[in-house]
């Protein structure tokens, strides 16, 4: 599973609303029939092409940045968390999500939308071909158990790729394998049939992985996936049952060190629960398998892999890493009180001189969060500011870390001539976001005690974070401490949903987050107040309700011949 071969069938390529019937009369030579693929191994082959839409990518490195299964840009460019960054001129369609100013033709949207869609028929294909087979089809059947299992698998990954664009377009059609063809409206909420699909996926899987396969998709993955959805659909405690079966099994997250999520060398841990299993070098597609979603996302200039300068985190970000005296975070906004910006906005005789805050008394998930002037970054060395930024004026003094790697994994960890494509592992959903799922459940069930617990048990996991030393000396004064009491509702909704941020951050949960919470216009329009300080562009935008969804594409509502209907408000 790790070295995903891409399947191009006649039957998959073909857009689920675009199709022309000619295409469905004529079989293309070179190309496998449909009652060819009606064997064993057709459908196992159908299913390793519906797992490799997950990295976003239908053929070729470049180009699938809306499509990124980090979610970068919409999870978190259009949320306060992270800037576009780069330079002003660079991917200038992403500033307008960035800003919350996208139109229907934003190449990003159908970007999503195509390879989701990819995903879907891919998937659908799978259950269509299998249920043929199982009918007495083609060659001999699968065994009962291994037929649920597949089935499983591609209604978890259907359920995903729905998911992830429900989340942005709120209305989209629901396409099955009993489609045949037909051209869907958009005019039903689809999150029944998603929560149906991941239902049957927990009955069908196990716990342990099909085919010994740690990439695919086993019972902990439906159960965190179809927790979360009930999540989203305020269905707490349907959700809380599901995050607590999948903590029960697990190990303790204390114990499981926080950097290990984002080390090349020790992913597949058992903090993933939901992942995408990127591969580079000895596969053969020439990092088509590999992150190619987040291949802009590394420093600039002399940074030793500097592709584009892309996602930078925010000085809204970085502040909020401060703590108090007793190491709590500070939950009543005061982290913006004399912000830090690092060398932001010095004049060039200044940054010569600068001098890194060693006092600033700081969460130690900054340093695997983000990067800072002053401070080791990875293993590449001190991060020298400007040397490594492409346009601080236009993203500011920060940069990413978690998509990035070490500089001693360049050449087991990246694509032959491409070192911003990395085989850096994406997750999904892991053990601390079901901790705080879990929390969010407790809270709003009543239930303060065990919210309390959860997330004191991330915040323990964080103080055993081994100090951040530069010659000799901690470049912060590190602290975390763990929250004595919750004694209100309140108090415990927004303790959890600060330490979503800080535990999560540039993950791509931040924005769908706002969203669900019902926060998004306060939060946003708060943030804009303040970073618009820093930052022209952000000054003076207003969140409506419509921006806490995205337009469809134009195209695609072209082709529908009147079926899809545009997003409300666009």
């Amino acid at each position: 599973m790790k070295h995903l071969k891409y399947i191009f069938l006649s039957f998959i390529i073909c857009s689920t609303l675009s199709c022309k019937k000619s295409f469905l009369t004529v079989q293309p030579q070179g190309e496998l029939s449909e009652a060819q693929l009606t064997t064993q191994d057709g459908v196992e082959g159908l299913l390793i092409g519906a797992y490799g839409l997950l990295n976003g990518n239908v053929n070729g490195t470049w180009g699938n940045y809306g499509a990124a299964p980090s979610q970068w840009l919409f999870g978190e460019v259009a949320s306060d968390n992270a800037h576009k960054g780069s330079s002003n001129g660079d991917q200038p369609n992403m500033n307008a999500i960035e800003r919350h100013a996208p139109t229907s033709t934003n190449d990003n949207l159908s970007n999503l939308w195509d390879r989701c869609f990819e995903g879907i028929q891919r998937c659908n294909n799978t259950l269509r071909i299998l249920a043929s087979l199982q009918g007495g089809a083609g060659t001999a059947k699968f065994g009962d158990a291994r037929a649920k299992e597949i089935e499983g698998e591609a209604k978890v990954l259907r359920a995903h790729y729905y998911f992830f664009l429900v989340r942005v377009f709120k209305v989209v059609p629901y396409v099955t394998e009993t489609t045949n063809g037909a051209i869907v409206p958009n005019d039903k909420d689809i999150y029944p049939n998603i929560i149906a699909d991941l239902q049957t996926a927990v009955a069908n899987l196990s716990t342990t992985k099909p085919k010994g396969q740690k990439a695919r998709m086993d019972k902990f993955a439906a159960q965190a996936y179809l927790g979360k959805v009930f999540l989203y659909q305020k269905r707490y405690a349907e959700a809380y049952a599901q995050f607590n079966a999948i903590i029960a099994a697990k190990p303790s997250l204390i114990n499981l060190p926080y950097s290990d999520n984002f080390d090349i060398t020790k992913e597949d841990g058992p903090e993933s629960i939901v992942f995408v299993e990127n591969s580079v070098g000895t596969d053969g597609t020439g990092g088509d398998n590999g992150n190619v979603g987040d291949m802009l996302n590394f420093p600039s200039g002399s940074a030793p892999i500097n592709c584009c300068g892309f996602f930078q985190p925010t000085i809204d970000l970085a502040n909020s890493f401060k703590v108090d005296a007793a190491g709590l975070p500070l939950l009543d906004g005061s982290y913006r009180t004399n912000p830090y910006i690092s060398d932001l906005g010095l004049t060039a005789d200044q940054k010569k001189t600068y001098v890194l805050n060693t006092a600033l008394a700081l969460d130690p998930r900054i340093e695997s969060t983000l990067g800072r002037r002053g401070t080791p970054y990875r293993d590449w060395g001190v991060m020298p500011g400007d040397a490594w930024i492409r346009d601080a004026s236009n993203g500011g003094p920060f940069l990413p870390i978690k998509n990035t790697i070490e500089v001693s994994q360049l050449a087991s960890g990246t694509a032959p001539g491409s070192p911003n494509v990395t085989g850096l592992n994406i997750n999904l959903i892991r053990l601390a976001d079901i901790y705080l799922m879990a929390a969010e459940c407790a809270v709003e069930t009543g239930d303060l005690g065990t919210a309390l617990t959860l997330v004191n048990a991330v915040r323990q996991r964080a103080a055993k974070i081994t100090p951040q030393l530069a010659n000799g000396a901690a470049t912060a004064a590190y602290k975390v401490g763990l929250y004595p009491s919750f004694p209100s509702a309140d108090y415990a909704r927004n303790a959890v949903r600060f330490e979503r941020r800080l535990e999560l951050a540039l993950e791509g949960h931040r924005f769908f987050d706002l969203v669900r919470w019902g926060v998004a216009k306060t939060t946003l329009e708060s943030y804009f107040n303040f970073e618009g300080k820093y930052f022209d562009y952000l000054k003076n935008i207003s969140i409506k309700p419509r921006d806490e969804y995205w337009p469809l594409p134009q195209d695609q509502i072209d082709r529908s011949q009147g079926k899809l209907v545009q997003s409300p408000g666009y």
